[in-house]
């Protein structure tokens, strides 16, 4: 079977796919200032050909890879994103968080103020999920984020450039997500040839909420071992 390539989201790391029994993969932090360099980086460093999988802002770096490189993309699947612009109001939000790290804040303070946007009402209630999160942006840490939210503003709308895109795709929203709801999925798939939306019940961090559900889903979208 061809590697396997899994991407964060800001502020996280590969603990999103722990327990999602999704056999050995790939799983690159995202740490540079811009999507563009980003994916140079990983075209780099990469195997010649891989399934890509990435969640918000992973999800992102894999639209961009994927428009700039095809022929280097055999699957992808697509979590808990939004293929647009970034909006004002967001981009008001990114520089407030830098200037909030540049003042000695924590990535882990930040990512509590957002807990109600990353789980659904039932996995906030479940205190591991709450500390596994938590520490995932500890894991990430100020400079690493700080240069996150930086590639968050260099965000384009990929949706046009994604109509050339012919690369088996399978998008997984969460039906709880108030950060990317499922219509922003239904947006992406209408640009792609040959996509498939499945929503499941949970909140932003679906791998993590609901492991079992959305690790049978990629297992059969990535398909049996060769």
């Amino acid at each position: 079977m061809l590697p396997f390539v899994l991407l964060p989201g800001m502020n996280c790391t590969a603990d999103l796919w722990t327990e999602c029994d999704l056999g050995e993969a790939l799983t690159p932090m995202l740490s540079e200032e811009s999507i563009d360099a980003q994916v140079d980086r990983l075209l780099t460093e990469l195997p010649p050909l891989f399934a890509l999988g990435g969640l918000s802002l992973g999800a992102n770096v894999a639209m961009a890879l994927v428009v700039r490189a095809p022929e280097r993309v055999v699957r992808l699947c697509l979590v808990a994103t939004n293929a647009k612009a970034p909006t004002v109001e967001q981009r008001t939000s990114w520089q407030n968080w830098i200037d909030r790290l540049d003042a000695g804040e924590s990535a882990r303070s930040l990512q509590a103020d957002i807990l109600p946007g990353l789980l659904s009402s039932d996995a906030a209630n479940r205190p591991v999920l709450v500390r596994r999160t938590l520490a995932m942006a500890d894991a990430t840490g100020p400079a690493r984020l700080r240069a996150q939210l930086r590639m968050q503003s260099t965000r384009i709308d990929l949706r046009p450039a994604l109509r050339a895109v012919s690369v088996p795709t399978l998008l997984v929203s969460g039906a709880e997500d108030s950060v990317c709801p499922p219509e922003f999925h239904l947006e992406i798939a209408a640009a792609l040839p040959r996509a498939r939306v499945v929503t499941i019940d949970g909140g932003h961090l679906l791998p993590m909420e609901r492991p079992d559900a959305f690790g049978a889903l990629v297992r059969g979208w990535r398909g049996p071992p060769a």
